[in-house]
């Protein structure tokens, strides 16, 4: 009797503590670990959320810039050497790498710009670039379409063994006192709670992200077609 007493009043001060921390070092290990990983998930969602929007800013801002220059009628080769020799964001790379195709060709003896091959040359430099300058910019992001899905259902493997060690708790101190379950339901519930504030910020986080990203290819890919139409223009001036 006086065992299931205790177990009473130690059911009765585990539920008064609803804290967080409370929760968390009440919680038996197996769930410890479930609330561990999604606060490291988290905390890993987060980072690449911050990363990817400082990241489009800037390089929409880069490359707002650098149309500005190449439409402003200022030399091609200038500014190949002032941005696109060593480009330091995605459109004058695909810059850089048109032009250098181009201009590599042109420096071949004998060549003919128009009929040598040299826009499809150009226009799979292009192609290349904007394929992997997207990969470099889309680093990550699967970790967000990934933990979208599967934090919910981990948090809710965290719920099960919180409500079967309730479970265990009173079949071990034959007393079904509300005292007694609380803590392991309140546990139990937390991890869930966890599981659903890692998984909502990373599944709308991946949508906006894939979207601007998709845009952002798009901005890539057009700006890559008129210039590669610009350098078909002047193969066909010079010939």
């Amino acid at each position: 009797m006086d065992r299931a007493v205790d177990a009473a009043n130690l059911g009765v001060a585990a539920a008064g503590d609803l804290s967080v921390w409370g929760l968390f070092m009440n919680a038996s290990l197996m769930v410890k670990l479930v609330m561990l990983g999604l606060v490291l998930c988290s905390v890993m969602v987060w980072a690449i959320i911050f990363d990817k929007i400082v990241t489009l800013r800037r390089i929409n801002k880069q490359a707002s810039a650098f149309e500005d220059r190449f439409w402003s009628g200022g030399s091609l080769d200038d500014l190949y050497e002032s941005d696109g020799a060593k480009p330091v964001h995605p459109l004058a790379a695909v810059f850089g790498a048109a032009m250098g195709e181009w201009r590599r060709s042109a420096r071949i003896p004998g060549v003919d710009l128009v009929r040598g091959g040299v826009k499809e040359r150009v226009d799979r430099a292009i192609g290349i670039t904007v394929t992997r300058e997207m990969d470099r910019l889309r680093r990550w992001v699967v970790f967000l379409a990934t933990v979208g899905p599967v934090a919910p259902f981990v948090g809710l493997f965290g719920t099960v063994w919180g409500i079967m060690h309730s479970f265990s708790a009173i079949a071990a101190m034959h007393n079904t006192n509300l005292s007694v379950v609380a803590p392991g339901i309140s546990e139990a519930l937390f991890a869930t709670a966890i599981g659903l504030l890692t998984a909502v910020p990373s599944y709308v986080a991946y949508n906006v992200i894939s979207n601007s990203l998709d845009l952002f290819q798009d901005r890539l890919e057009g700006f890559g077609t008129e210039f590669a139409a610009i350098l078909s223009r002047q193969s066909e001036e010079r010939a």
